[in-house]
């Protein structure tokens, strides 16, 4: 072999030339030993006169160009002499020896060893030479080149015959078909380089998939060549890591077998030496190695000397090449920290992670090459500080598929036709950029060419590919000889299921090294013999290496895993959904569970489709409908997938999956499903990609958005995306975007017939690629908006391309902003638009021409005189200017194009006279104006009398530019806002525009602000524009429309003093119309409160005082309340947290209601005394809040001092008041004594809840409820004693207060009355533990004849209701009570007790009891045969051992029963017959209640015979059973038959629309019903429309529920429109049902018809903003609605804000539940702004909205009705 760098004499110049300055560098520091060399070589030369050169630099030069001056035959003397005696750099060694003319192996040893020596020692390593030195140091030397010259060319030879292009089978490979691929010629790949560096910036970050993640747009790939990844200059001595990475089949581990080919040719003469190691080989490896153990034992051990050449390996470690093919194949775990933070012996074994990872650190062989290959999966960590470059192998482009085509098919005829057939199906050509696939699409092409010339029809999907290369690789090999696909497969049908379980087991142990025992031998033979398997030599130690198999591609397992699972009878459809999932791009710590499953989930459902059902069958030997079942579990993953969050690669992945099951119905509905998640950012898309994803939105119905923002994408992909018909809106962000992309564009845009919105922005886009995208433009006549923001379109350019622009017909929008565009552009531009007939808007960006002020006012009085303009932005300081038109719809007198568009002097006046001229908004912010420049404006804007908003934020008014302009305000006539923030204004101001409240009476709201950011922001009454008689100028004049809801003022952020809100409040004064003021922030002290409280009485319409942010002392508090004594309109006072105070008034006429709440404002006993004083003066209110205040239990003493005295009717709360038990109990006593208090509710528990009701008129009820206050045996003792007293408790509730059973007994003894009624409830744990006989022996102790009975064990309730006077107790039972000590007769007794004391029972409640023989025997014999019982209920319980069949044939004595209720009682269809010949026995029945049993049709056919008999039935109850249509149907026909129906229950069974139609047509007849419940039944539409024409006829109708009934928009328009004729109607659910706009648009214009209704839920019905305007008209008009659920509906800050302007329009309103919706931090702030004036309202549930977390508890804060979290 000839060496690398051999040079001729002709070259020695040259070469000298080169080696010369590196060459004076060394010898520099060496001046003596070349003088006393050259004296040798040069023995006729005088040296001496040298000494007088002081500079060695300039000496050394000397001596060589006199030794170069000797002769070619001395320079190459001298040269071997010094590589012999120095230890030169490695890189000037090779020049200097190469230029000598060495490298021959005949040569002399010397002038070899100096070619052959690659070493460099490491910095640090002493090795010095001597001139002295002996001839055995030279031996030595000579020894170590001469083993590691050996060494070299027997790795040549090795990587010759391993990876060569004609390359030898091993033994073991005889007889085995080689890929395909190993035959073919190499066609380059395209290779994009990235920055590497951005990924240094990347280590803070979550582990992601690093090389996924695009580099900024600033970082633009590069397109590079394989010998460009190692020409990259680094730090001598540094490690070089160059990480390349790409998706399946892009040709990664060929194209690293061919850069070992080509450094085996000598082409990457840079490295001396070459290594090349798989992952999927390094997997196989069990324990740890030294770096001469990786590189000599699993690579090529030398023949001789192996330390000798690892020591030159390591000084010569910069030209030495190490490949890691395949990282993402590795199932280790390679997040390891590199043993430069260790300092390891060099000789340390480790494992291949540690190796792996201090080779790229450069800790361990540093200077080296390391070439690293990976599918897009994460980096590990430690290598994103050490890539130095990074690439991507995009595969083939078109130019070189068709070069990899014409290799495969230069030997056959049909060549052209080959590579003609690929051109003209765009779907193969996407295909084949991908190499892998493209070698398949070869082979089916070719063999379907030469079985079929003239016809060829290839499969549609890579799935179909792979099983169609697999039956022609079978078929190969039959020659001849091959049946039927079906025979091929049946006769290798063992082998090929084999083959798939052997792919599956090494994915799931994640192994794809197989040795030959793994194989079984027929499985084995069958691979190898079709190509499907290759073998290699596998070494794992220094022993001999092993026969090792794996597929030939990672993606062939991965398809035969995926045939496993379809196929194989052990996998059923539970496990087949398991195993499927889409690939994702981000990972977690841990390692990824599909770690080599980039492809499975594809093949997966490529297996699920039609096309592939009978090779399915054929293989696993099963009928259609078993494959079928399996594919549709694929399907319905697929569909369930759509549903989920997807990211854009995701939602990439399940387009291909889509794809390839080739599934119309599937794609069409999983594209409606995504129609709103095309959204892409910061990943590559390749032509393949953008196949898939035209073909699912495609497939849909829909027309939709397609965004791609910072994604790499090949030109080929816009071709692929021209055939997207279901487009309207397309969206490109990236500075990739340059003009010739946008030539593709247009190319591209030309068939997309549904394109309406084109957006390019950000891009590098000049007048070349504009010119392009222009001409496509004008033939897309569809297209309403254009932009190209931020791009590189200059002023020359602008004019032709408005001259096509103005020719679409449709476009309505223009943005060129960001393109450097001046001021007279604009103009001209704004000139252009209005000729383009329907254009609406412009967007400009104005360059750096210093636009002053007189160019602002020569665009405004240009902007004055055009009609169409109706909106102008423009900023000095951003230098934007954005114009906005009317559309000729919206235009007054349209004109021709040729007529002026900027009219001016009489022509204006004679247009004026004929049309009002359109309304104009102007925004001139950030502009920064002087005094003069403010004249100047305010001269021009005077003259715009029809502007209606005008925006001059930040411009730098003061306070005499604010005076100046509300100067001419008057004049503004039709002006609706006005917006003057950051302007730099004092307190002046702020009065002045107080006082314009009064001047200007047309002002609507006045929002002022000081803080960091000022706020002016006024609003204006919409003017009543009237007609005039007159014929002058100003035939139209603006009226203020009439003012309905007076003026609003609202001042933030602004710190006042006494004097200060003194001269507010006398500015406020003055407006007469002033109806709301809110303050906020503004540190009133209390001297403040005091000075703003005495004006209340003057401010005769306000209706709202709002003090929010202001902190307020308890003393302060008591002001506020005071105020009720000084305005009389004055109807509550509210204040919460010591912050935020709301007074609301009324007018003086109406009666009222005072009420006010003091929540959480540290009131104490101090405060009490004063506090009751000021509501005493008033009269007492009807609610007082104090919950959350320090009253103590001496403050609720003193209240109820006070309290005793007062004859109110008041409700009052002082939860969360730190009251004890001792409190609680002087509460009571005051209770009892009371004859006022009616009420009191009572909590020690978190909550903490303390209310008393007070009525001062007669009011018999007194009803004491105490729940969980840890009451003590001291306690309870004496509130035994204390209730004993109050005779005229009417209800005692008692609920975990550590009663025990015999303090139950002492108060069932002691609650006792006159006459009257006593209900008694106690709900303790020990009821759940204690027996039914024991509570009966407990209730019989009470005083009084028992009527209720009630036993809910799983609440631990026990319950009673007695009447008084009592029955005397029957002499013979006294007698029989002193024989107790008889067993028979103490039981005999105590059923006589009980029957005795039960005499009158009406009512019997039981659930959760087990009723054993003797507890059952009572309630059969004895209590349901009372002759007052009317209401029984058993419910969850069960009956032993006779089970429930015993209490059916008691029921037969309950002849007086109206109410059954056996719910929950698992009454089968088996149970039913017993159950109605009890119920034939109960002619009085009103309710029968059988819901949650599993009552089928059967029992509903039987039930149905005894509901004909019950011709008083009110009320039926079947819900969550199991009825189907049968059922349904009996039922049905029964309902005609019962004219007394009022409620029907039958929610959560299983009709089908069938027997939902059924049911219609006979609740047609049920006139009187009132309830009809019928949710989670999925009737859908007809079912929907039928109950739509029965709904007239319900006049009666209060509640329906029809959640979860597959109603769409059809059914719900039907019902919508025809529930306006159920005027009584008062609760409504429509929930879970996808109404469509047009059913809630129904329903809002019938919502004002229901004056009854109370509540209405519309959770998850696709509500979305724009419903919510119609929809919060309507419940507005809506007088008793009191709860709204919206929840888990799209709305936003729109709909938030709409809902909001209702809420105080809703005046019964007490719940709102918006939870998950997409209310932001605008439309929770309304909410709460609106809020503040609705007191009913209790709560707004808000969880789950996208509300900043500290905005939600600032909101919270100052109103805690406002619920952002899910407990609450």
């Amino acid at each position: 072999m000839q060496p690398p760098f051999q040079m001729d004499d002709l070259n020695l110049k040259t070469a000298i030339a080169s080696a010369r300055p590196q060459l004076v560098e060394f010898l520099g520091h060496r001046p003596d030993w070349l003088l006393t060399t050259s004296q040798r070589f040069l023995p006729g030369v005088t040296l001496s006169g040298l000494d007088g050169i002081t500079d060695h630099k300039e000496k050394v030069s000397v001596l060589l160009d006199l030794l170069e001056k000797a002769g070619p035959a001395t320079w190459k003397q001298f040269v071997q002499y010094l590589c012999m005696e120095c230890d030169l750099p490695l890189d000037l060694e090779i020049l200097l020896m190469s230029c000598a003319g060495e490298g021959n192996l005949s040569q002399k040893q010397e002038a070899r060893a100096g070619l052959s020596e690659w070493t460099r020692v490491p910095r640090g390593f002493d090795r010095r030479r001597h001139c002295t030195s002996s001839m055995s140091d030279k031996d030595a030397k000579q020894q170590r080149l001469d083993s590691a010259e050996r060494y070299r060319h027997l790795l040549i030879n090795s990587v010759r015959q391993r990876y060569g292009s004609r390359r030898a089978a091993g033994p073991a490979a005889q007889g085995q078909m080689q890929p395909p691929t190993f035959n073919q010629a190499f066609v380059n790949l395209v290779i994009r380089q990235s920055k590497a560096s951005r990924l240094k910036e990347r280590t803070d970050k979550p582990r992601e998939d690093v090389a996924l993640t695009p580099e900024p747009e600033e970082c633009v790939d590069t397109a590079v060549k394989v010998s460009d990844l190692f020409d990259s200059v680094v730090r001598s001595g540094t490690t070089k890591v160059i990480f390349l990475f790409g998706k399946p089949g892009t040709g990664k581990t060929m194209l690293m077998h061919r850069i070992c080919q080509k450094w085996a040719e000598g082409v990457l003469h840079q490295f001396l030496l070459t290594f090349l190691f798989e992952f999927r080989q390094l997997n196989l490896l069990k324990r740890k190695l030294t770096l001469k153990e990786l590189l000599f034992d699993l690579f090529l051990q030398p023949e001789d000397s192996p330390d000798t050449v690892f020591q030159h390996l390591l000084e010569n470690a910069q030209h030495t090449l190490i490949i890691f093919d395949g990282l993402d194949e590795f199932a280790g775990n390679m997040d390891v920290s590199s043993s430069s933070k260790r300092f390891p012996a060099p000789p340390s074994p480790m494992s291949i992670s540690e190796l792996f990872a201090d080779l790229c650190h450069g800790t361990l062989l540093p200077g080296c090459t390391v070439l690293v290959t990976s599918r897009p999966k994460r980096l590990p960590d430690f290598l994103l500080n050490t890539v130095d470059l990074l690439a991507e192998i995009w595969g083939f482009d078109h130019e070189k598929v068709e070069e990899y085509v014409s290799h495969y098919f230069h030997q056959h005829s049909f060549k052209e036709q080959a590579i003609a057939h690929l051109k003209n199906n765009t779907k193969l050509l996407s295909m084949c950029l991908i190499p892998a696939l493209c070698y398949v699409v070869c082979i089916c092409l070719e063999y379907l060419l030469l079985k079929h010339q003239t016809s060829v029809e290839l499969p549609q999907t890579m799935t179909q590919f792979y099983i169609k290369m697999l039956l022609i690789f079978i078929n190969k090999q039959q020659g001849e000889h091959a049946g039927s696909e079906e025979t091929q497969l049946n006769c290798n049908k063992k082998a090929i299921l084999g083959l798939c379980d052997l792919a599956l087991k090494g994915l799931e142990d994640k192994k794809l090294v197989f040795y030959v025992g793994d194989i079984p031998e027929h499985v084995e033979e069958f691979a190898s013999l079709h190509g499907l398997l290759t073998v290699f030599e596998v070494k794992t130690s220094g022993s001999l290496p092993e026969a090792g198999y794996s597929f030939v591609h990672l993606s062939l397992q991965e398809f035969f895993a995926a045939l496993c699972l379809m196929v194989s009878k052990r996998v059923d459809k539970n496990y087949l959904k398991k195993k499927f999932s889409l690939k994702s791009k981000w990972t977690l710590k841990n390692e990824a569970k599909t770690e080599f499953m980039e492809s499975f989930h594809i093949f997966l459902s490529g297996l699920s489709s039609k096309e592939c059902r009978t090779f399915l069958m054929l293989l696993a030997e099963q009928d259609e409908a078993w494959v079928q079942d399996k594919q549709d579990a694929i399907l319905q993953s697929l569909k369930r997938l759509a549903t989920t969050h997807l990211t854009g690669p995701k939602v990439i992945e399940l387009c291909h999956c889509t794809f390839e099951t080739q599934d119309p119905e599937v794609a069409q509905h999983i594209g409606s499903l995504l129609n709103f998640k095309y959204e892409f950012k910061n990943f590559r898309l390749t032509p393949l990609d953008m196949s898939a994803l035209v073909f699912v939105i495609n497939s849909g119905q829909d027309l939709t958005h397609l965004d791609f923002a910072g994604c790499p994408m090949d030109v080929d992909c816009l071709e692929v995306l021209a055939s997207c018909k279901n487009v309207v809106h397309l969206s490109f962000r990236s500075r990739r975007c340059d003009d010739d992309f946008a030539a593709a564009l247009s190319r591209s845009l030309r068939k997309m017939g549904s394109l309406k919105k084109l957006e390019l922005t950000g891009g590098i886009v000049t007048a070349k690629g504009l010119s392009n995208l222009v001409q496509a433009s004008s033939h897309c006549l569809q297209l309403e908006e254009i932009n190209l923001q931020d791009n590189r379109i200059r002023d020359l350019e602008v004019k032709r391309v408005m001259d096509v622009f103005s020719r679409m017909e449709k476009l309505k929008k223009i943005d060129l902003s960001y393109n450097n565009l001046s001021l007279n552009v604009v103009l001209i531009l704004a000139k252009e638009v209005v000729a383009c007939q329907n254009a609406t808007e412009l967007h400009v960006s104005l360059s750096q021409n210093h636009l002053s002020v007189d160019g602002i006012c020569s665009l405004l009085e240009s902007v004055n005189t055009c009609r169409k303009i109706k909106e102008v932005e423009v900023s000095l300081w951003h230098k934007t200017a954005i114009l906005r038109f009317t559309g000729d719809r919206e235009s007054a007198s349209p004109h021709p194009r040729g007529d002026p568009v900027f009219s001016t002097g009489d022509q204006a006046d004679e247009e004026e006279n004929q049309t009002p001229a359109a309304s104009k908004r102007i925004r001139l912010t950030d502009s920064h104006f002087q005094v003069s420049d403010l004249e100047k404006l305010c001269a021009v804007l005077k003259e715009c009398s029809n502007i209606s908003e005008l925006d001059l934020s930040n411009t730098a008014l003061g306070d005499n530019g604010l005076w100046q302009l509300f100067q001419f305000l008057p004049s503004l006539k039709m002006l609706r806002s006005l917006k003057l923030n950051d302007n730099q204004i004092s307190l002046n101001s702020v009065f002045s525009l107080a006082h314009s409240l009064s001047t200007l009476k047309h002002i609507k709201t006045m929002n002022l602000s000081l803080g960091h950011t000022q706020v002016v922001h006024i609003t204006f009454w919409e003017r009543i524009r009237v007609r005039s008689t007159s014929r002058s100028r100003r035939s139209f004049l603006a009226h203020p429309k009439p003012v309905a809801n007076g003026q609003c003022f609202r001042l933030r952020d602004c710190a006042m003093g006494p004097e200060d809100v003194t001269r507010l409040c006398q500015s406020l004064a003055e407006c007469t119309q002033l109806t709301e003021i809110e303050l906020s922030g503004n540190s009133l002290s209390d001297q403040c409160i005091v000075r703003l409280l005495t004006f209340l009485p003057y401010l005769c319409r306000l209706t709202l005082l709002s003090i929010r942010n202001n902190n307020f002392s308890p003393c302060c508090t008591v002001l506020l309340v005071n105020s009720i004594n000084l305005c009389e309109r004055i109807t509550k006072v509210e204040v919460r947290s010591s912050e935020n105070a709301f007074l609301h008034f009324g007018t003086s006429m109406e009666s009222k209601e005072t009420s006010c709440r003091l929540i959480d404002c540290a009131i104490g006993q101090e405060q009490i005394d004063e506090l009751c004083r000021v509501l005493e003066q008033h009269g007492w209110l009807a609610e007082v809040d104090l919950s959350r205040n320090h009253l103590g239990d001496e403050g609720l003493r003193c209240l109820l001092d006070h309290l005793h005295q007062a004859p109110i009717t008041c409700s009052l709360n002082l939860s969360h008041n730190r009251i004890s038990q001792d409190g609680v109990l002087d509460l009571i006593n005051a209770f009892s004594t009371s004859g006022n208090t009616t009420e009191v509710q009572v909590s020690l528990c978190s909550k903490a809840t303390l209310i008393i009701k007070l009525t001062s008129g007669d009011d018999p009820r007194k009803i004491l409820r105490l729940a969980e206050c840890n009451f003590q045996p001291e306690h309870l003792e004496k509130l035994c004693s204390v209730l004993e007293k109050c005779s005229s408790l009417t209800e005692y509730v008692s609920s975990k207060n550590n009663v025990t059973v015999q303090t139950a007994k002492t108060l069932l003894h002691s609650l006792k009355k006159s006459l009257g009624s006593l209900k008694i409830s106690i709900e303790e744990p020990w009821v759940c533990k204690e027996s039914v006989t024991s509570l009966l022996e407990l209730a019989v102790q009470a005083c009084g004849n028992i009527t209720e009975i009630t036993i809910h064990k799983d609440k631990g309730l026990f319950q009673l209701c007695m009447g008084f006077p009592p029955c005397l107790e029957k002499v013979e039972s006294v007698v029989s009570r002193l024989k107790l000590y008889e067993p028979e007769v103490k039981r005999a007794c105590f059923c006589q007790r009980v029957r005795e004391k039960c005499a009158q029972l009406q009512e019997l409640r039981w659930s959760h009891v087990e009723l054993h023989g003797d507890e059952a025997e009572m309630l059969v014999s004895i209590l349901l045969p009372l002759p007052e019982l009317k209401k029984f209920g058993l419910t969850s319980s069960s009956i032993m051992p006779t089970g429930i069949d015993y209490l059916i044939t008691g029921l037969q004595k309950c002849q007086a029963i109206e109410e059954l209720n056996l719910g929950h009682m698992r009454l089968s269809d088996v149970t039913i017959p017993k159950l109605v010949l009890g119920l034939c026995e109960m002619p009085s029945l009103k309710r029968l209640l059988l819901n949650h049993n599993s009552i089928g049709d059967d029992g509903c056919s039987r039930l149905a015979e005894a509901l004909r008999k019950m011709h008083y039935l009110e009320e039926i109850n079947l819900s969550h059973n199991k009825i189907g249509d049968p059922g349904l149907i009996n039922i049905a026909a029964v309902l005609m038959e019962m004219p007394n129906l009022k409620r029907i229950n039958l929610s959560g069974n299983s009709p089908s629309p069938v027997g939902g139609e059924k049911l219609m047509d006979a609740l047609a007849c049920c006139k009187h019903i009132e309830e009809l419940l019928l949710s989670r039944n999925v009737f859908g539409d007809k079912t929907a429309v039928k109950l739509a024409l029965c709904l007239p006829h319900m006049s009666d109708l209060k509640i329906l529920h029809l959640q979860n009934n597959n109603i769409g928009p059809t059914g719900g328009t039907e019902l919508a429109r025809a529930l306006v004729g159920c005027r009584l109607l008062e609760e409504m659910s429509l929930s879970e049902n996808c109404l469509g706009e047009g059913g809630i648009h129904a329903l809002s214009e019938g919502l004002p018809c229901f004056e009854h209704l109370r509540k209405i839920d519309l959770k998850l019905c696709g509500i979305t903003d724009d419903a919510s305007k119609s929809l919060s008209h309507s419940f507005r008009q809506c007088p008793s609605m009191e709860e709204i659920i919206l929840s888990w509906n799209t709305l936003g800050d729109r709909g938030a804000r709409e809902l909001a302007s209702a809420l105080p329009r809703m005046e019964k309103l007490k719940m709102l539940d918006l939870e998950k919706n997409l209310i932001g931090a605008c439309g929770a702030t309304k909410l709460a702004e609106e809020l503040a004036k609705c007191p009913k309202i209790q709560f707004i549930r808000l969880w789950n909205n996208p509300v900043p977390k500290g905005l939600a508890e600032n909101l919270t804060s100052q109103d805690s009705r406002l619920r952002f979290s899910f407990y609450e």
